[in-house]
């Protein structure tokens, strides 16, 4: 296993060498993307397309319009994907790929922009781009130095930088990520809870003149486990089936259900907003060991409510 520990070893010092060499070219690079009017299209060959198929995901998943471009096909009729607005950033470790070469006078004739992704600085490749992120490492990681073990971790670490510093020079939000992920427990989880939550009718509510046993039947009929307390939709407490209980042992009366449920109530109980997302949401309860939230708007007022339970259904957790 000691040849193992060396190359996981030598690819995360890899990774670190890059901090302050290639500073100023993924500046350069991000400023490109963020110019481009039309698509970042990224190719390669081999083990170097794979990683490109990766980055290109990367960059459309967090806001920047990408796709991969398979640098044989792209010979054979794909080129037809590409226009005068678009940039390419092109992945070749040695930078004299054939396959890859021959596509550069294309990308001339188009008159679109390359970003070279390369361990060769002065390669044809090279020469022929705008911005060169230098991926070049002191040797390969396996025993046989062959293999682009480590030059591929190095090549995608760029390419997860890229993205990230885009993401930051677009203000990608958590909200925006979620709207390009919809599906799965990751779309789920960046929902906002304004899509989920309980309105109208269904909402557990009573006035702040309600007795306790009010409060009970209101908390039955809408099987929530709370009671909220409005006067005009503004939150005033929450009952819960906890305080039920707690109520009942504390109180030395022989009949409490006719006492205000307010009194025995939490008064400015926890609550969110529609625009908060379910994430944020199940946070907040798994912290404060509650299974309700309250949503209102940008008045104070109430407008729904939210339930563990509805995000389990959802198979949200």
């Amino acid at each position: 296993m000691k040849e193992v520990w060396e190359l996981l070893n030598q690819e995360a010092e890899a990774i670190k060498a890059l901090i302050g060499r290639i500073d100023e070219p993924l500046l350069k690079a991000a400023k490109l993307c963020l110019e481009c009017e039309g698509r970042v299209i990224v190719t390669g060959l081999g083990k170097s397309g794979l990683i490109g198929r990766k980055i290109a995901a990367t960059l459309a998943s967090t806001g920047t319009p990408s796709f991969f471009l398979h640098a044989t096909e792209a010979s054979h009729g794909d080129l037809g994907m590409v226009t005068d607005k678009d940039l390419v950033i092109v992945i070749s470790k040695s930078g004299s790929t054939d396959e890859v070469i021959c596509l550069i006078p294309e990308f001339k004739r188009l008159g679109v922009k390359l970003i070279a992704v390369t361990a060769e600085p002065r390669s044809l490749l090279a020469e022929n781009s705008e911005v060169v992120l230098n991926i070049n490492v002191r040797e390969e990681g396996e025993p046989y130095g062959l293999i682009p073990t480590t030059s591929a971790i190095v090549s995608l670490a760029v390419g997860d930088a890229l993205a990230v510093l885009l993401m930051l020079r677009k203000n990608i939000r958590k909200e925006d990520f979620g709207k390009l992920h919809p599906a799965g427990n990751l779309g789920r989880l960046l929902t906002p809870v304004g899509k989920i939550m309980h309105t109208g009718t269904e909402i557990p509510i009573v006035s702040p003149d309600a007795s306790i046993k009010e409060g009970i039947l209101e908390m039955t009929s809408k099987k929530m486990g709370v009671t909220l307390i409005c006067e005009d939709r503004l939150l005033l407490g929450i009952f819960t089936d906890g305080d039920i209980r707690r109520t009942i042992q504390n109180s030395g009366e022989d009949n409490i259900m006719k006492d205000k449920l307010i009194e025995h109530a939490t008064c400015n109980p926890k609550s969110i907003t529609s625009e908060t997302l379910v994430e944020e949401a199940v946070y907040i309860m798994e912290k404060n060991k509650i299974t309700s939230l309250p949503v209102l708007d940008s008045e104070k007022k109430l407008i729904g409510i939210v339930h563990l339970h509805d995000i389990l259904q959802r198979k949200i957790l």
